[in-house]
């Protein structure tokens, strides 16, 4: 038997020190959970200081709520690795991702795409276009606490489309993904706000769309499903590299690229179940005494 790499003075000493050891390992998902908090913080200031003579302050706010997508996700890939979930960590991860990616996105999208929109001529027809602003935008907040509300109570929920229910999937767009997608239109544009009514009609369609999917029940990839800790193929690692090489030169259409691309893609296997569930034929009718006499 090993000694361990410590002198002990009492025998109680072991027990508790590891369970000190495990009290510390929740540290470390919490830190990445703080680090989200103070993203979305920083989004809402930045998003505040924005006017049309500084339009950067818009742009700062959109790589904010992407950093701390990061942050979100690295927050329970180490709480699984680390087996360090826990009832407060989940709370607190569910009022971060509320704050981060519900209201820090959801002013976002109001204050670049509707507030500063130059006045019209109908300034009837201005007013009510940037009262909608303002609707879409809580219907945005609204729909992704929603989502996270029903991903805390359900165990093991069914999605609408094929597939079984697991890790392997999300049931509706998750809140994440949704702010994803308001930042990365934010950051394509370079932070320049809206200045043209019809755009600002085609960004409120966009954002009730994301509303819509986020409290949807149609099927999402959740990559739950990858064990990092297994050898992968040497061609995964190169994809990987490329795909950050291309982030880092062409964060702008990469990141609208990679966003839009997971949006349409629960659109895209909801249409393919419709098609296949109209294709195939009816089940045939279950054998019965009654049939037989017939």
């Amino acid at each position: 038997m090993t000694e361990p790499p410590f002198p002990m003075r009492r025998k109680e000493d072991a027990p508790f020190r590891e369970k000190r050891q495990r009290k510390g390992a929740y540290l470390i998902p919490s830190l990445f959970t703080t680090a989200n908090i103070a993203a979305g913080y920083y989004a809402i200031s930045q998003v505040i200081q924005a006017s049309v003579m500084e339009p950067w302050h818009f742009d700062n706010a959109a790589k904010a709520i992407g950093l701390a997508i990061i942050f979100d996700a690295l927050d329970g890939f180490f709480a699984r690795m680390t087996r360090t979930s826990s009832d407060f960590g989940r709370e607190l991860d569910s009022l971060a991702d509320v704050i981060t990616f519900g209201v820090a996105p959801a002013l976002l999208a109001w204050m670049w795409g509707f507030h500063l929109i130059p006045p019209m001529a109908h300034t009837e027809w201005y007013s009510k276009l940037t009262q909608a602003g303002i609707i879409a935008s809580f219907v945005f907040l609204m729909a992704g606490a929603s989502r996270l509300a029903r991903f805390n109570i359900q165990v093991n929920p069914q999605p609408s489309n094929p597939g079984r229910p697991g890790k392997k999937y999300f049931v509706g767009m998750p809140i994440p993904a949704g702010a994803g997608v308001v930042a990365a239109v934010v950051h394509f544009a370079g932070g320049d706000p809206i200045a043209l009514w019809w755009v600002a009609l085609i960004w409120l369609a966009l954002m009730l769309s994301a509303a819509f999917l986020m409290v949807s029940t149609w099927r999402f990839y959740s990559f739950k499903d990858i064990d990092w800790r297994r050898r992968h193929p040497f061609r995964l690692i190169v994809v990987f590299g490329l795909l950050f090489a291309a982030i880092w030169f062409f964060s702008r259409p990469v990141l609208f690229l990679i966003a839009m691309t997971y949006m349409l893609s629960g659109v895209f296997w909801r249409l393919m179940y419709v098609l296949h569930r109209r294709g195939s034929p009816p089940p045939p009718p279950a054998y019965t005494e009654a049939t037989e006499v017939r």
